[in-house]
């Protein structure tokens, strides 16, 4: 197939559909813009206008650009205006019935070379494409909001798709500027499936009482470098769009444990907390700004502190506590076995503080876990015993507040808060690959660009280290002896032959 695309038509006028109308016109591509409500394309033409003229404005691109660019956009009266279209991409409502509607009545009229493309973000284009005249013309083509800074589409063959078709698609994503990854016909495609990972498993940290939501979502931000915490995130999509699509993708993957959705926000969404869209979820809001913001807790300095008895996992974690600790002038307990009198302090993996103790014959009562799983930077996570004394626990946070770095105290856990939500994002994307739902660059560049991760998710394994996380994953499997953390098989190889998670063979 030797199809140029220079006249695409957008059927749809919503935000999804006019951020799409204004890459293509912006690429030189003539639009004919669609909706089926009486002028609504007309006033996604106007605001189209002056999104454009703001862009001037601000010196991002030039008044003869602009001004192209709206001439090459016309404003479809009715349906079969988009006849001559070399490609049409749907960006209508997410009902799979409409949706094939609209394709058998575009079919009546417009010839069998012209490309059908789906903006759906969680159906599946092999059902879309199902009662079509010709499915192998049809596509996923899914964009994310705000179209024009999201910089990544996804490109969706369905299983009688034309490879021809995702070349196509493929070509014309760089030439809008956009980075394309070609995912397979799966729920969720590859960035609402890799995303599960980290609202689902911060709901079961939530739930389990470990920590608070501003706990949590500090500790994700200021340890990982997530951009927003997972409650500020489900705030700011809405409980009545991310509680569907976890049920969605949950129920699509035959109750797949790793997919498990949460009772709390279900019940939230009962309520209708959900989120700034109703001034009332996780957490409570003002004009958008969050009303109730909990800082971390910080220590003094003692006048005396205990030694110190490092047990740890891996070589350098023991240095880097070793380093912290004596540039703090701190005693370090060196014997063999803890004085009677030390703090115990563990760095540990995948385990909570009673099982570190038990494994190494520790007394729990003056034993502090601290997490390292991306080393000593602004912010710490403690985990003390069940029964660790108060002044035990005081006296670690004080220690680790002593560069003014952020600490926050958390309750027991099988891994600690990060451990848990990275080791579940990165062993998801591992899954993913093992799959075959999508090569291991187009994962890694889909999640970064999609979702805004500082990297993308198997190679995030790769920098804090595979064998991290396959201990982390392997030890809260065999406490909790759930199996939404059984590592996978793609993890495990390459841990096993001392690979990176990147390896390709």
């Amino acid at each position: 197939m030797t199809i140029q695309i220079a006249t695409i038509g957008i059927i749809g006028s919503g935000i999804m559909g006019t951020g799409i109308t204004q890459i293509a016109l912006q690429s030189g591509h003539q639009v004919y813009l669609y909706d089926a409500k009486a002028g609504a394309a007309q006033i996604a033409s106007e605001k189209l206008q002056l999104t454009l003229q703001k862009l001037v404005e601000k010196n991002k691109i030039t008044t003869e650009s602009a001004q192209q660019a709206l001439a090459n956009l016309v404003v479809a009266q009715n349906l079969d205006d988009l006849k001559n279209c070399d490609l049409i991409i749907e960006a209508i409502v997410e009902n799979l019935t409409v949706k094939q509607e609209l394709i058998k009545q575009l079919e009546t009229f417009i010839p069998e070379t012209t490309i059908i493309a789906s903006n759906t973000s969680s159906l599946s284009i092999t059902a879309i494409a199902s009662q079509s005249q010709h499915p192998e013309r049809i596509a996923g083509y899914h964009f994310f909001n705000p179209v024009p800074l999201m910089k990544v589409i996804e490109v969706i063959p369905g299983i009688r798709t034309q490879p021809d078709i995702v070349r196509i698609l493929v070509d014309l994503s760089y030439k809008m500027g956009h980075r394309p990854v070609v995912a397979k016909d799966t729920p969720g495609f590859i960035i609402n499936h890799a995303g599960r990972a980290y609202g689902t498993e911060s709901l079961k940290i939530l739930n389990e009482n470990v920590a608070n939501i501003h706990e949590i979502d500090r500790i994700l931000k200021h340890t990982l470098g997530f951009k927003m915490g997972p409650f500020e995130l489900l705030d700011l999509t809405g409980l009545d769009v991310s509680h569907p699509v976890m049920e969605s993708v949950y129920e699509q993957y035959y109750q797949e444990p790793r997919y498990r959705p949460n009772v709390l926000t279900k019940q939230m969404l009962v309520a209708k907390q959900l989120g700034r869209k109703t001034d009332q979820g996780f957490y409570s809001y003002t004009a958008g700004q969050k009303r109730d913001e909990q800082l971390a807790v910080k220590v003094d300095k003692l006048s005396q502190y205990p030694a110190v008895w490092i047990a740890t996992d891996f070589t350098a974690d023991r240095e880097l506590l070793t380093h912290y600790l004596t540039t703090h002038q701190i005693e370090i307990d060196i014997q063999a076995s803890p004085a009677k009198d030390s703090l115990i302090l563990v760095a540990s993996y995948g385990e909570d503080t009673s099982s570190s103790t038990q494994r190494l014959n520790l007394d729990a009562t003056r034993t502090v876990s601290i997490d390292l799983i991306n080393g000593l930077n602004t912010h710490r996570t403690l985990m003390p015993s069940l029964i660790t004394q108060d002044k035990f626990s005081q006296a670690a946070h004080s220690i680790f507040n002593l560069d003014d770095g952020e600490v926050t105290q958390i309750q027991e856990s099988v891994g600690f808060v990060a451990q848990r939500v990275i080791a579940m994002v990165v062993n998801l994307a591992c899954d993913i690959a093992q799959q075959g739902v999508a090569t291991v660059d187009d994962i890694n560049a889909a999640v970064h660009l999609g979702l805004g991760y500082p990297h993308g998710p198997i190679s995030w394994g790769d920098v804090l280290g595979p064998a991290k996380v396959l201990l982390i994953l392997e030890r809260m499997t065999q406490i909790t002896a759930d199996p939404r953390y059984r590592p996978s098989p793609w993890l495990q190889r390459r841990v096993k032959l001392n690979q990176p998670l990147t390896f390709t063979a």
